[in-house]
């Protein structure tokens, strides 16, 4: 028995190393942890139970035959993280570069489908040069099974991806089809790289350039973190987890939180004296939220939207407000998919929504309206309107025309509509509707410069005001500023037991 227990002791050595000592050094010079290191770092100390450590692959062409690949470049497993538990996998870039064959993708979808039958979330760390070249269509077939259980897991238990280092090739779909995308300011993620897109189209770009965070985050807004390192990685992956419930059957975690909902007079020094100017609107949500605690997701991609977790007295909540310092708040194209995108995450797992609305309208223009406008705006109006959770709404200045819909007016089935008394509630704004409305008046004035200054002033004292909406029941109630959190935190402590029928049906077609 000693003698068999030895055996399974060096051969589980053996497999610790990954691709060897050497390699592991190399790993820790170009600033990564290894893939057991990283395992180690993300989850609660002596929790992680292995799964599949000896597993290898099976292919014979190409001098595979006989080759030794320590647990087949993949650390699978299950472990708890603040004493919950989640699924894991985490590619070993010593073990032929992370490179992902038949076996080792079969052993990552494999413990997707334990997350999903535990209800537990999955974690999928990403380190690879992408596919096991040496076994051809194996590979692919093993890609397209790990795919496969991203769309099954999708909605049901929370995914999220760590990209650590390479991710290249159909490697970078797994994390597209998942909910959170963290990638380090190590790591590159792309479809082709640099020396093809240089081979087929004659352009130039470094591998940073076309596939580093700072690409993804502003420009193709796969990502929705950006850590400096690994260990930062592993941090933002806790503190996210930590507002998000197992799977879609729980209600969020909720926390001891602050308690108190005290008027804040410094909300009332927040908006401009001048409706056209600028402020952060961050600062209102912190202002609101536990302790000034806001999470912000995307912070870097579509900026005049915000978008984020926070909570109000312990209860998690998702953010969405409009940001006026930034394109002064419109909607946009990437704007609208940004929040439709994170509303329908909360929606599948529960999370109520608390919107904050100053918004002038869609963002007008050729480009806009070629880039299908209509299109992508509809998906935020798609999104609220199907999404069953709690929803509140505080409209805090402009809210006009189809974007006041579209940022979940009353007739989206809004549960709860607060109107600061700054509020301006109107099809367009005073300028412009006055144009409209009395072009013949102004026109035949003896001073159309005067006129038209009058009725304008007319239009925003009748129109641009939260009175007319609340007389109508499109806003629920007429609050003072510094009353915000204790209104929001009353609405959702009554809303907790929400429920919605819905037509029955497979899904609903949202605009993609």
């Amino acid at each position: 028995m000693q003698e068999k227990i030895e055996e399974l002791r060096r051969r589980q050595a053996d497999t610790y190393l990954g691709g060897g000592a050497d390699k592991q050094d190399k790993q820790h010079q170009s600033g990564r942890l290894t893939a057991r290191e990283r395992v180690a770092a993300l989850v609660d100390a002596g929790s992680f139970a292995e799964v599949g450590l000896f597993a290898t692959h099976r292919a014979t062409m190409f001098e595979m035959a006989g080759k030794t690949l320590a647990a087949d470049g993949v650390v699978t497993g299950a472990a708890s993280i603040g004493g919950r538990l989640v699924h894991l996998a985490s590619q070993d870039f010593t073990v032929a570069g992370g490179s992902a064959g038949e076996v080792h993708s079969i052993k990552v979808a494999d413990i997707m489908q334990a997350s999903l039958r535990s209800g537990s979330p999955f974690v999928f760390i990403n380190d690879s040069g992408g596919a096991r070249v040496q076994e051809g269509i194996a590979s692919l077939s093993g890609y397209g099974k790990v795919f496969h259980a991203n769309v099954l897991l999708s909605g049901a238990v929370p995914q999220i991806s760590l990209i650590c280092g390479p991710c290249a090739g159909g490697a970078a779909y797994s994390p597209a089809l998942t909910d959170f995308i963290i990638q380090t300011r190590q790591a590159q993620m792309f479809i082709t790289g640099p020396q093809v897109i240089k081979q087929v189209t004659g352009e130039t770009v470094t591998a940073e350039e076309l596939g580093g965070p700072d690409a993804h985050m502003v420009h193709s807004g796969v990502i929705h973190f950006i850590a400096d390192d690994d260990h930062h990685a592993i941090a933002l992956c806790h503190k996210l987890l930590s507002f998000l419930p197992a799977n879609n059957l729980e209600d969020p975690p909720r926390t001891e939180g602050d308690p108190s909902v005290e008027p804040n007079p410094a909300l009332e020094a927040i908006l401009p004296e001048e409706s056209k100017q600028g402020y952060d609107v961050r600062a209102v949500i912190e202002s609101v939220v536990d302790f000034g605690d806001f999470f912000e997701v995307q912070a870097g991609h579509a900026m005049n939207i915000v978008v984020g977790f926070a909570r109000v007295c312990g209860n998690a909540v998702g953010i969405v407000a409009n940001q006026p310092l930034v394109l002064a708040g419109a909607l946009d194209i990437n704007a609208s998919s940004k929040a439709a995108r994170f509303i329908r995450f909360c929606n599948a797992f529960n999370i109520p929504l608390v919107t904050f609305v100053d918004v002038p309208g869609f963002m007008p223009g050729i480009e806009q309206e070629y880039g299908g406008i209509i299109r992508h705006g509809a998906k935020l109006l798609f999104a609220y309107s199907s999404a069953t959770v709690p929803k509140i709404t505080v409209i805090l200045r402009k809210s006009y025309g189809g974007a006041y819909l579209a940022m979940c007016a009353k007739d989206l089935d809004a549960d709860r509509v607060f109107a600061w008394p700054t509020a301006e509630i109107a099809v367009m704004g005073a300028e412009g509707a006055a144009e409209i409305v009395f072009r013949k008046e102004i026109n035949a004035a003896d001073d159309p410069a005067q006129r038209r200054a009058e009725l304008i002033k007319d239009y925003r004292d009748t129109f641009s005001n939260p009175y007319v909406a609340a007389e109508q029941r499109l806003v629920d109630a007429v609050i003072e500023p510094a009353d915000t959190r204790r209104h929001i935190a009353q609405a959702l402590e009554y809303l907790s037991i929400k429920r919605v029928p819905r037509p029955h049906k497979k899904h609903g077609l949202i605009p993609l």
